[in-house]
C-alpha cells in the first residue's frame, strides 16, 4: 500500500492527477510557496495547540549547550523572523485542515499513532530537540541532544537515530519552505561519532526548487562548528494538498 501510494504521487508530481481519480488535483503553483501563502502555512503548522503536548520545550533532561542555544534562537524569533516549530506526537496534530490524496489517505483512526522521532515518551531516554524555521531563507537549525534509547556504538549516537532526525527536519523545512512532503531520496555520509547527551547542531538548507522537486542539504556539526558529524542532502516531492473544509 504504502509503495503504491508514493508511486501515486511520484505520478502526481509529473502530471497533476492521480490514476481513477474522480478529480483532479491543481499542479504545484510554486508562486503560492511564497510572500503571504507562505507565511500563512507557516503560522497555521507552528500554531500552539492547547489539547496537545508541545515536545519541542525544554524538559528537566536538557544540558546547558541545549538550554542556551534554544534560549538564543528563541530570542531569533523576536528580533530576525525565525520561527520555533512545535512538535506533537503526530504530524495529524500539525497539518490542519488538509488532506493526502487517495491512496497515500491512512484509513486506520487509531489513536496511538506516534511520529518516529516522538515515539520515546520518557524525558532524555530518547530524541530531545527543537526546529528552528527561517522563512525568508528557506533554511532550518535543529538542536539535538541524544539519548541513551539512540545508542549505536556504546556511549555513542546510532547512524540510524541521526539519519531519521535529518529526514525529520528536512520534511519540516521543505513542508514549510512550499509544500514539500515526500521524500524522494536521501544520502548521508558520516564523519564523526556523537557522543550521547552532548549537542548537535543540524543545519538544513533549500538549496533549490524545480520541476516540483526541492532539493535540501545538512551539516551537523558540534556546537563550536569545529567537529562535522554528518553531510546530508535530500530531495523532496512539492505536492498541492487539497483542502479539507470539515477540519477547518
Amino acid at each position: 500500500m504504502l509503495r503504491r501510494g508514493f508511486q501515486a504521487a511520484v505520478i502526481l508530481g509529473h502530471h497533476g492527477t492521480l490514476p481513477g481519480a474522480t478529480h483532479l488535483l491543481p499542479r504545484f503553483n510554486p508562486a503560492s510557496a511564497f510572500g503571504s501563502s507562505m507565511e500563512s502555512l507557516v503560522s497555521r503548522f507552528c500554531q500552539e495547540m492547547k489539547k496537545s503536548k508541545n515536545y519541542a520545550l525544554p524538559n528537566a533532561s536538557w544540558g546547558p549547550d541545549m538550554l542556551s542555544l534554544y534560549h538564543e534562537f528563541l530570542e531569533k524569533t523576536k528580533t530576525s523572523g525565525w520561527v520555533r516549530v512545535p512538535s506533537f506526537r503526530s504530524n495529524r496534530d500539525h497539518i490542519q485542515g488538509f488532506k493526502l490524496p487517495l491512496d497515500l489517505s491512512a484509513n486506520s483512526d487509531k489513536s496511538d499513532w506516534r511520529l518516529f522521532t516522538r515515539c520515546i515518551e520518557r524525558e532524555g531516554q530518547g530524541y530531545e530537540y527543537v526546529i528552528f524555521f527561517q522563512p525568508s531563507e528557506k533554511k532550518s537549525i535543529c538542536l539535538f541532544q541524544p539519548g541513551p534509547y539512540l545508542e549505536g556504538v556504546p556511549g555513542f549516537v546510532h547512524g540510524g537515530s541521526l539519519a531519521a532526525l535529518i529526514d525529520e527536519t528536512f520534511s519540516k523545512t521543505a513542508y514549510l519552505s512550499g509544500e514539500g512532503l515526500l521524500t524522494v531520496n536521501f544520502n548521508i555520509r558520516f564523519k564523526n561519532l556523537i557522543p550521547l547527551g552532548s549537542l548537535a547542531v543540524l543545519n538544513v538548507n533549500v538549496e533549490k526548487i524545480e520541476d516540483q522537486k526541492m532539493y535540501l542539504s545538512c551539516v551537523t556539526q558540534s556546537r563550536d562548528q569545529q567537529t562535522v558529524y554528518a553531510k546530508a542532502s535530500g530531495t523532496f516531492l512539492q505536492m498541492h494538498l487539497e483542502e479539507d473544509s470539515s477540519r477547518q
